[in-house]
């Protein structure tokens, strides 16, 4: 044990959080009530460990990063490191995990960079199954699954309850609409509109997230309305701009269809994944 790692132990005794004894937590380090480091991780000088996380075993956190409260990461993953990219000159950027968020086996999450946004955030209650890697500057919102072997490029954006597929590979700058689906071995060249589903390589729209729209609580009458817009904004053959101000007009006030045309709206590097 080295002595930083001495001095941590002594300070958070009082806190009642535990650190093994081979465990090397930087001086520095603020690590929280009920927290558990243990054998053999690696904790930096700059980072937050908040209340009840545990570390279970040979997990590197570094660079200034926050674990939320309640987080889970499990053995070989790293947190917080450099990104891979070679404009990156070792700015104090930033890493930020939410509460209860559970990271598994070999995930690596990447700090931001100065250029970007400065900050690579994973957010509440997600769950990044073995092997994923979230690149520097990406946005992960709440409540999404990410499943084994996901790939994604910097910047990539994924709304909350979203839910992507094993070994799927996210082009950097693609945004992921919110409670959208993304079929396993999919190449996202482009956005994900919200609720869409989207599989192949490279992947097409191929129709709503119905299961996640059920999961997510929404009636029957959403639904089918949202399969009504859905249907007149990509599956006819007319020019996409004239559906897209038919259905600004028809479907106004319609909250779901709204939230669509809002992401359809914002400013875009990748382009819009549509149907076929």
């Amino acid at each position: 044990m080295t002595m930083d790692s001495m001095t941590n132990v002594r300070v958070n005794l009082l806190d009642r959080a535990t650190i093994h004894p081979s465990a090397v937590v930087a001086h520095g380090a603020e690590i929280g009530p009920g927290v558990q480091i243990g054998p053999f991780c690696t904790v930096g000088p700059d980072v937050v460990i908040e209340a009840g996380a545990r570390l279970i075993s040979h997990v590197v956190v570094d660079g200034h990063t926050r674990i939320g409260e309640g987080a889970e990461l499990y053995p070989f993953s790293t947190v917080g490191l450099a990104p891979q990219d070679l404009k990156y000159k070792g700015e104090p950027t930033r890493c930020e995990i939410g509460a209860r968020t559970v990271i598994r086996e070999h995930v690596t999450i990447h700090r931001g960079t100065a250029t970007g946004r400065g900050i690579t955030r994973v957010g509440d209650d997600c769950m990044l199954m073995a092997v994923v890697h979230v690149a520097h500057d990406c946005q992960v919102g709440n409540h999404v699954i990410i499943a084994n072997n996901v790939v994604m490029g910097g910047h990539v954006q994924i709304a909350d309850h979203a839910v992507i597929g094993g070994s799927a590979a996210l082009h950097q700058f693609v945004r992921i609409g919110r409670a959208a689906m993304i079929g396993g071995v999919s190449g996202v060249e482009g956005d994900v509109i919200p609720f869409g589903s989207v599989i192949g390589n490279r992947a097409r729209l191929a129709g709503l997230n119905v299961v996640g729209l059920k999961r997510r609580g929404f009636s029957k009458q959403q639904i089918n309305r949202l399969h009504s817009f859905f249907r007149e904004l990509f599956r006819h053959e007319d020019v996409f701009a004239h559906r897209l101000a038919a259905a600004r007009e028809k479907y106004a006030g319609d909250e779901l269809a709204e939230e669509v045309l809002a992401f359809i709206d914002q400013p875009s590097h990748r382009g819009l994944i549509r149907a076929e």
